[in-house]
């Protein structure tokens, strides 16, 4: 019997009784999270000190306008460095790769910027920049609230008996939190998918809170951006 379940019932989160350690400066803690927000599907990925976010990187899909994947540096609770490529649409061309690569100084200033789109340097505007850190400080904030929410990104493959995750795990049963189109059901009922939501994971259970992207079971996993690294080498 296929385990899909549909239910708009609200999930209660029950808050453990037991005291986390207290982490020290050198730990890290890990958040993922997205959201839908027009035509835009983001997935987020951020790593922080109890100092201020270090890494953050977000893979964005924008419909027929094209893609781009991000990877953002931190230092003491100052944006530094971003990288972030991708594709959008050129009205004559098509989907053109565009590149951006800025390094910020403590004050939040620009003092080195590159952008390419197909093979052309262009200028960035101080507008642009701003939106940039905009951007990045959103990802952070919108991940951890998600987690304190219970929430994470979780990617995987439905083949309407078992749901495996992009790490290997097995669950056997997707509830849903939300009301879904009738093609969505009857997709998940009875095609191969990858799936990617927002969601909270239970023993052999998926909590799906925001389904974000529904596509054919030959669609690869998301991993995580990294561009900085890549660029230091």
């Amino acid at each position: 019997m296929k385990k899909l379940l549909l239910t708009c019932t609200a999930c209660v989160l029950l808050a453990g009784c037991s005291s986390p350690s207290r982490p020290t400066l050198e730990q890290f803690t890990e958040f993922t999270g997205g959201q839908m927000m027009g035509d835009a599907t983001s997935f987020y990925w951020v790593t922080e000190k109890l100092s201020g976010p270090q890494k953050a990187s977000d893979f964005v899909l924008v419909g027929e306008y094209g893609w781009y994947q991000s990877e953002y540096r931190w230092d003491e609770g100052t944006l530094r460095e971003l990288i972030r490529q991708g594709e959008q649409r050129d009205n004559k061309l098509g989907l053109v790769p565009y590149r951006i690569h800025v390094r910020f100084n403590v004050d939040g200033e620009a003092v080195y910027q590159q952008f390419r789109l197909n093979s052309k340097v262009l200028p960035i505007q101080a507008d642009q920049l701003q939106r940039y850190q905009s951007e990045a400080d959103m990802l952070v904030k919108k991940s951890k609230q998600q987690s304190r929410d219970g929430l994470e990104l979780i990617q995987g493959y439905w083949d309407g008996e078992t749901f495996e995750t992009c790490t290997g795990e097995e669950f056997s049963t997707l509830e849903f939190n939300q009301t879904l189109p009738g093609f969505v059901i009857n997709r998940l009922a009875s095609v191969d998918s990858y799936v990617a939501f927002l969601g909270k994971k239970s023993s052999k259970r998926l909590e799906v809170d925001t389904l974000l992207l529904l596509d054919d079971d030959d669609r690869d996993c998301v991993a995580r951006p990294v561009l900085i690294e890549d660029e230091q080498r």
